[in-house]
């Protein structure tokens, strides 16, 4: 194989934020904005990649350990993964990159690259080899959060790489369903706000770890899997009213994921329910993570006044992208969100990583 096009989706997390580094489930959809690979093969073991979204280049020789020379460099620790796993490459590649999925927004950019990205190594490889989607999850998995010891969960590398809504567990072990619900359009809002996606993973999940950990010394057999939230009456001595409200929100987080995997799997889908479910979800992520901003409820204020059944913040929080649940007043709803936030979009449910050439 001389020339190779892949290319994966962003997403949006439906239900679910803040949950999977917990080992909560998460329910997540791949959305209609991409990321393209299309290389072809050298004669030599050279690298060379376009990043045209970034107007910058990047290269490299596949040799065994490859140096990393900036702050999580993905490209290369994607290859280390793979040659660790036994993939060989005897010649390497001219590569182009580019994409339609805002960066650094919330929307999966980085993981959407490099689910891309090893799906094209790994068909270019030696082995030739055209791996599983949850293959290519798990490898996508290893090279961005373990190789780098980064705060982030399983939701974004295997959303991309499955594609479709995936309702994903990680506790006792990883169990992950695609679900088929008939849902109708959503509207993507960015608002172009700076977010440090990695800041504020570890700030709240250092906070809620610490929270956990203190009531097991207490008691050992506290389980978040599995505690009700008229439970932590309890533990009111031995937390302060920030940390008995933060774990309430996650709590309820948990169980608001469960109440809506339960509609989603109903064949007549409530898509009203599903909007409001949306909507009590984004009511913990802004008044007790505090993740959502200003800006941010102002353009969610703005759907729902034009008819969007449901809104919420898109991610880690901090800035980036909200969505609104429009299957109805489509059109409506992106002009509302678009007056206050320009670079907006008409989504819809989309494909998991799979090869075609670059739109």
């Amino acid at each position: 194989m001389n020339r190779l096009s892949v290319s994966a989706p962003g997403r949006i997390c439906m239900f679910g934020e803040h949950q999977d580094y917990l080992n909560l489930p998460i329910i997540a959809a791949a959305i209609t904005k991409r990321f393209f690979v299309v290389g072809a093969a050298r004669k030599d073991k050279q690298v060379t990649i376009s990043l045209l979204d970034l107007n910058s280049n990047e290269s490299f020789g596949l040799s065994e350990n490859i140096p990393y020379i900036v702050e999580r460099d993905y490209l290369r620790s994607s290859v280390n993964v793979l040659m660790r796993e036994g993939f060989t490459f005897s010649r390497g590649f001219d590569v182009t990159m580019s994409g339609n999925i805002p960066i650094n927004a919330g929307t999966s950019s980085s993981s959407a690259m490099i689910i891309a990205w090893i799906n094209f190594l790994t068909q270019m490889s030696d082995q030739k080899i055209t791996l599983d989607a949850k293959e290519i999850a798990q490898f996508g998995y290893i090279a961005e959060v373990l190789e780098f010891g980064e705060p982030g969960g399983m939701m974004d590398q295997y959303s991309s790489s499955i594609g479709g809504v995936i309702w994903l567990e990680s506790f006792p072990e990883i169990h992950l369903e695609s679900i088929y619900p008939k849902l109708g359009s959503f509207v993507l809002g960015n608002s172009q706000e700076p977010k440090d996606t990695k800041f504020i993973l570890s700030r709240v999940k250092k906070m809620v770890i610490n929270i956990i950990n203190d009531l097991k010394k207490k008691n050992p057999v506290f389980s978040l899997q599995n505690i009700r939230i008229e439970e932590l009456d309890r533990y009111r001595d031995d937390l302060n009213q920030e940390q008995l409200e933060l774990l309430q929100g996650t709590i309820r987080n948990r169980d608001i994921t469960f109440e809506a995997k339960q509609v989603l799997i109903t064949e007549q889908l409530n898509h009203q329910r599903i909007g409001r479910l949306m909507n009590e979800h984004q009511n913990v992520l802004r008044n007790v993570l505090q993740i959502s901003t200003p800006k941010i409820n102002k353009m969610i204020d703005a759907a729902l006044n034009a008819g969007a059944y449901g809104a919420k913040i898109n991610g880690s929080g901090g800035g980036g992208c909200m969505f609104a649940y429009a299957p109805e007043n489509t059109e409506n709803v992106l002009e509302a969100v678009k007056s206050i936030a320009p670079e907006s979009w008409i989504v819809n449910v989309d494909d998991g990583t799979k090869n075609g050439e670059a739109v």
